[in-house]
């Protein structure tokens, strides 16, 4: 496992260049150089448009140009709504990128493995910068939101990290989707993903009518405690809408520390591994199947597992697709 990926997912746990200020759109660049004020703009279809995300409230008069997106899942929300050419750089990939996005997102310049320091997203000149993870914005690397718009650039964090979000849903997702859609003018495109969406999710949800939810336990990493999902993020909806029951929703955090002794007698019949950094599936496979203490769980002794992409486990545009993909390894497939 690496542990500066694990880093980034404990963010969610928690919740040399300088930029001119950006000048407001709608008033003019004066037609003489001198005294008197040009003609004023006309403003974009849409906008001004004004949206409150993590408690930080931002008028937009004109959609963002450059963007920076920092954290894989909005890098691919971007992509999903077909605004890869307003991508400036991007940040700290998880896992792999899906196919669909892969010529896309290699025609965007990458900052940095991880995250950028504040110098150098500063270089890329964006307008926008849009954070998938808090750590995204952390203040002691000097990249607070705060200071980002001191430096004239706009933010988001995606609202599963908001700061006491409560329990995260689908409605959630839908909502980061159509603010994303409104913010860049394409409001019509991000209702059309939404409707496809909730399309998908009803159709899987009748396929599970009447089943037995399945007790699962995600296992994400961890040796002397098992580092899981807990019932306030993405992850736990994605359970019960998939036919499951996660066995630690009790757990108040997206993700979370439990002992191996609560996983014991929690008893869970699948164990879906979350699939990232520089552990394998396999050696994470291993190391549960190995150890004695785990002997008696029911998913161990009959080696029930499943598997996705640390990707599909968090607020962007995998999770409707996700859902179907766990449904049928908890349900129609349980020998995968």
């Amino acid at each position: 496992m690496s542990s500066r990926t694990r880093r980034s997912r404990r963010a969610l746990v928690a919740a040399t260049a300088t930029l001119l200020p950006l000048t407001a759109c709608g008033t003019g660049a004066p037609a003489d150089g001198g005294n008197k004020p040009g003609p004023a703009a006309k403003a974009a279809p849409g906008f001004p448009y004004t949206v409150t995300n993590c408690g930080v409230k931002t008028t937009y008069q004109a959609p963002p140009t450059r963007v920076v997106t920092m954290n894989q899942h909005v890098t691919e929300v971007m992509l999903e709504l077909g605004l890869a050419k307003s991508l400036a750089g991007t940040a700290y990939l998880d896992d792999k990128v899906l196919p669909a996005y892969e010529k896309e997102y290699k025609a965007a310049p990458v900052l940095a493995e991880e995250y950028p320091s504040y110098e150098k997203l500063l270089a890329a000149n964006p307008d926008f910068v849009y954070g998938g993870y808090a750590s995204a914005f952390a203040a002691g690397d000097g990249r607070s939101r705060e200071a980002l718009k001191k430096s004239g650039i706009d933010s988001r964090l995606n609202v599963e990290s908001c700061p006491g979000a409560g329990r995260t849903t689908m409605d959630d997702l839908y909502r980061e989707i159509r603010e994303v859609g409104r913010t860049f003018g394409i409001g019509d495109r991000a209702e059309r993903w939404i409707d496809r969406a909730e399309a998908r999710a009803a159709a899987t949800g009748k396929k599970l009518k009447d089943t037995r939810p399945v007790p699962v336990f995600v296992y994400d990493s961890g040796d002397k405690t098992a580092f899981t999902v807990g019932g306030a993020g993405i992850g736990n909806e994605m359970i019960t809408r998939a036919g499951g029951r996660n066995v630690f929703a009790d757990l108040p955090k997206a993700f979370g520390d439990a002992s191996w002794e609560s996983v014991v007698d929690r008893r869970p019949e699948v164990i879906l591994i979350v699939d990232y950094g520089a552990t394998t599936v396999a050696q994470k496979k291993k190391r549960l199947l190995e150890d004695p203490a785990l002997a008696d769980v029911p998913a161990i002794k009959n080696k029930r597992f499943a598997v996705l992409p640390l990707s599909d486990m968090v607020l962007g545009v995998r999770a409707p697709a996700a859902v179907d993909t766990l449904a049928r390894r908890l349900h129609t497939e349980p020998g995968k």
